[in-house]
């Protein structure tokens, strides 16, 4: 009698689903690496460790108990992983292949401007922050300073950033190739692995990009040092002519079109 092995049939759709779970779980494990929520995964494991106990153990008060939070458990994983979540959704969204099929709305700069600008504040000291909305809508930042609706100049840029000026003091948005608002509120980051000698304006440009897709200049006030932030990680002591390059790439998708005109005044 011949005996025949057992065999699993493997589907190109299985290996296929094998590799898109490792590649969620690592992403989530990249995006939950050095924040409180690990602290908070590891709490509810412990729970499901207890419930596996309770449930062994034929505990009838604890196992009702149990039973009644299962209930709700979902609910619970999405509001404490909410952030992750958001930024695990946003890095899919940032895919070529899927802004392939949804195009963002066009945004150009005046690459040239924006590089003098940085410069003068960087040989002069001068602490910035500039912010580029991409895909991911800015509004409800652009809406906490004061707006402007003017065209990107360097002397414009230079001038907002001068320490004696009353809109210095927090970013400049820039969309659609125009400087929405200055003095905008940005989140600070709670990321536990940035350098603790980062101050409030390096820590808002990382805040800000672990939210949204925005690609954001940083100037240090301290030390004039170029900074560039980008899908929550910060790039420090960057060169003119490298930050030439990365304007460039990030608004690659949106080079194409012309700035919208200025609106006539009287």
């Amino acid at each position: 009698m011949t005996l025949i092995p057992w065999v699993i049939p493997i589907r190109v759709v299985d290996l296929l689903e094998i590799g898109l779970v490792a590649y969620i779980l690592y992403k989530l494990y990249q995006l939950m690496r050095g924040t409180i929520a690990v602290q908070i995964f590891v709490g509810i494991l412990a729970l499901y460790l207890i419930q596996l106990i309770v449930t062994a153990a034929d505990m009838t008060i604890l196992r009702a108990l149990f039973g009644s939070i299962s209930e709700v458990f979902v609910l619970a994983v999405i509001i404490l992983f909410q952030p992750e979540i958001r930024r695990l959704l946003l890095l899919l969204g940032q895919n070529p292949l899927v802004r392939r099929f949804m195009r963002s709305p066009a945004q150009q700069e005046r690459i040239e401007e924006i590089v003098l600008a940085v410069r003068d504040l960087n040989h002069r000291r001068i602490g910035a922050l500039i912010v580029f909305e991409r895909s991911t809508g800015l509004r409800s930042y652009i809406e906490t300073g004061a707006q402007l609706h003017a065209q990107v100049s360097r002397d414009l840029l230079v001038t907002i950033f001068y320490s004696q000026n009353p809109l210095h003091d927090g970013a400049v948005i820039i969309r659609d190739g125009r400087i929405e608002a200055a003095r905008c509120i940005l989140p600070i980051s709670t990321n536990m692995n940035l350098d603790t000698t980062l101050g409030l304006r390096h820590r808002a440009a990382v805040g800000l990009t672990e939210v949204s897709d925005a690609f954001v200049i940083v100037v240090s006030e301290e030390t004039g040092q170029i900074s560039t932030a980008s899908n929550g990680e910060l790039k420090r002591n960057v060169s003119i002519d490298l930050l030439d390059n990365y304007i460039v790439e990030a608004l690659a998708p949106n080079f194409d079109a012309e700035p919208e005109p200025a609106p006539a005044t009287a």
